[in-house]
């Protein structure tokens, strides 16, 4: 007989984080359960996490240094709550830094000479070394919203392509070999890097549109073989792709779809041979199945939550953790959210307002948990690296994932999106319990090897 769960823990929006009475242990004499564990394995969880930005790190100055210290050891320490473990940086400005910048603003200087990170020490560096302190081993991945604007068309740091041509190529390819170098020379790991964040993103922000075709000649043709050449083993991942949006497929007539950006990559061998995982946001989560299907042998992750307007709502946290269900049931092994921690309202440099997990307001100096708080820590605090999701069947099957730790605990995070109370039956092997679960609540559920 398996063994009956020993922990569960429910959030509501008035009610957070509160340890519920475990139900009695009935005997599965009956097929009435809403959610069954099967055990059959999927992929294995690498982490989750968030990214690193210039506002979230001016946020955090507002705390008082013990407040501060508390908060950080609740984002990364391994005791913490969220236990974070895999997070994201820019590779120079994103949307979220003070102001545009690159780390090489010299026109025309395809050696690189002028390369640098002193920016980043202002904000970036510190940030993410605080991190490191409570968590040594926490990974890291890069990725640029705008090559330098002199490498571009036209020269800004919004809008526009990169230049397609050779010099320009081999120079772009040496400055990620550039940023892995200077950040390591700070004691700074980076993992992997990711080529553009949102592939298709033409925006008023930093960014730079990239074609399936031109992401293949790049990865194939320069990055790899620069990698390669000064012998770095971070590793190469086809990311952040934010496509396919379905009204530009029919409304424009213009498909940006699996087909059009991972399989185009991939299917070329010589491409293919240098990228360790695909990375999928925003729209991306209409590609990704396609992708995972054809491609199960690589890794995936969720690179970057959606923001919501900064109001952060119950009912957008709601929204989120179906994210989360979607995403990892389709096979991504890690999930990242996008700013940890924001002022109130999250507003970016170009205006629009987000949302993150932690809002600190500076007239106050004090550090709200917002409602993704929750929905993350009722996943990463429970699920570590080396987890491996799990199947279920049954009615409830839409709203959970289940997962087997190594040491064969298993974990069930459960929503019920209802306005009422809700009785869901788990079965694990020749057990069931009944679980009343609260209003438009989320519910972890633990059963201890």
């Amino acid at each position: 007989m398996n063994k009956p769960a020993t922990l569960w823990i429910s959030s509501t929006e008035s009610s957070l984080w509160t340890d519920k009475p475990i139900p009695p242990a009935e005997a599965a004499v009956d097929s009435t359960a809403s959610l069954t564990i099967t055990k059959d394995s999927y992929q294995t969880v690498e982490g989750f996490g968030g990214c690193f930005n210039e506002l979230g790190f001016t946020a955090l100055s507002y705390l008082s240094d013990e407040e501060r210290v508390e908060m950080l050891h609740s984002l990364f320490h391994p005791d913490g709550d969220q236990k974070l473990s895999i997070c994201r940086l820019p590779i120079g400005a994103s949307d979220y830094a003070h102001e545009w910048y690159s780390l090489n603003e010299t026109d025309g200087d395809l050696a690189m000479a002028h390369f640098s990170i002193d920016r980043d020490r202002q904000y970036l560096i510190p940030y993410i070394k605080e991190a490191l302190k409570l968590n040594p081993n926490l990974k890291l991945f890069a990725s640029p919203w705008s090559p330098p604007t002199w490498m571009k068309f036209p020269k800004a740091y919004n809008f526009g392509t990169l230049r397609w041509e050779k010099e320009i190529l081999e120079a772009y390819a040496l400055y990620f070999v550039k940023f892995v170098e200077a950040y390591r020379e700070e004691g700074i790991t980076i993992h992997q890097v990711h080529v553009q964040n949102e592939v298709v993103a033409n925006q008023k922000f930093p960014s730079c549109v990239w074609t399936g075709e031109q992401l293949r000649e790049f990865i194939r043709d320069y990055l790899g073989p620069a990698f390669e050449k000064h012998g770095l083993d971070t590793e190469i991942w086809l990311g952040t792709i934010n496509s396919p949006e379905p009204w530009d497929e029919w409304l424009k007539k213009k498909t940006a779809d699996h087909d059009a950006y991972a399989h185009t990559v991939l299917s070329d061998p010589e491409a293919y041979k240098y990228v360790k995982g695909v990375g999928y946001q925003w729209a991306g989560k209409y590609g990704i199945q396609r992708t995972v299907l054809s491609y199960p042998e690589l890794r995936y992750m969720q690179t970057e939550n959606e923001c919501g307007d900064g109001t952060n709502t119950w009912a957008y946290a709601k929204y989120v953790f179906n994210l989360y269900q979607h995403y990892f049931t389709n096979g991504v092994n890690a999930y990242i959210y996008w700013n940890m921690v924001l002022e109130p309202k999250g507003r970016s440099t170009w205006g629009w307002e987000q949302n993150s997990m932690i809002t600190v307001d500076p007239a106050e100096r004090r550090a709200i948990f917002n409602p993704e708080y929750y929905v993350m820590k009722h996943f990463s605090h429970f699920v570590p690296e080396g987890t491996r999701r799990i199947g279920t069947i049954g009615h409830w099957t839409g709203n959970a994932l289940a997962f087997e730790k190594p040491d064969g605990g298993i974990i069930i995070v459960i929503a019920n999106p209802f306005k009422d109370s809700r009785d869901v039956r788990v079965s694990n092997g020749n057990t069931v319990q009944t679980f009343r679960l609260e209003p438009e609540s989320f519910n972890t559920i633990v059963f201890e090897n």
